[in-house]
């Protein structure tokens, strides 16, 4: 964080979450404050005060690059963060942004979403698009590249 703030780069953290006191489909979900979490319960999606904030944020973004759904999106009581935050960046990228989907689980959650159409590009290799981006020679690219 405070390289973040050296380099006057914006760093957002979630501010609240869904949380349950175990992981399961029916669990009583509530919304709290990430600093006041209950010792018994887990963080399992972000909270709807976090949705807005990161919205806000992919909505001025001119690319966007998202590795890593918000929570545990394969439970449907803990899908909204990340349902809405595939709504936010599928709709900056009608706006015009460029947007980059990486990962197993964000590409399914933004297949499950129905959005895949508005994403701009789309890569199960959520490490190796990281990587990629990040400016490493990946031995696969280089080898369509020689060619």
């Amino acid at each position: 964080m405070a390289d973040a703030k050296g380099k006057n780069f914006k760093l957002l953290l979630p501010t609240d979450h869904v949380v349950a006191p175990e992981l399961k489909a029916d669990a009583k979900a509530t919304v709290c404050d990430v600093a006041a979490t209950p010792a018994d319960q887990m963080g399992l999606d972000i909270g709807p005060k976090t949705i807005a904030a990161y919205s806000a944020e992919i909505a001025k973004a001119k690319t966007i690059v998202w590795n890593g759904p918000m929570g545990v999106f394969e439970m449907p009581a803990f899908a909204k963060g990340t349902l809405e935050i595939a709504k936010a960046v599928a709709a900056a990228t009608t706006a015009g942004a460029t947007s980059i989907v990486g990962g197993g689980d964000s590409v399914a959650a933004v297949h499950q979403s129905g959005l895949s159409s508005k994403i701009s590009h789309i890569s199960t290799g959520g490490g190796a698009s990281l990587e990629f981006l990040g400016g490493t020679k990946l031995p696969g690219v280089e080898a369509l590249t020689n060619k």
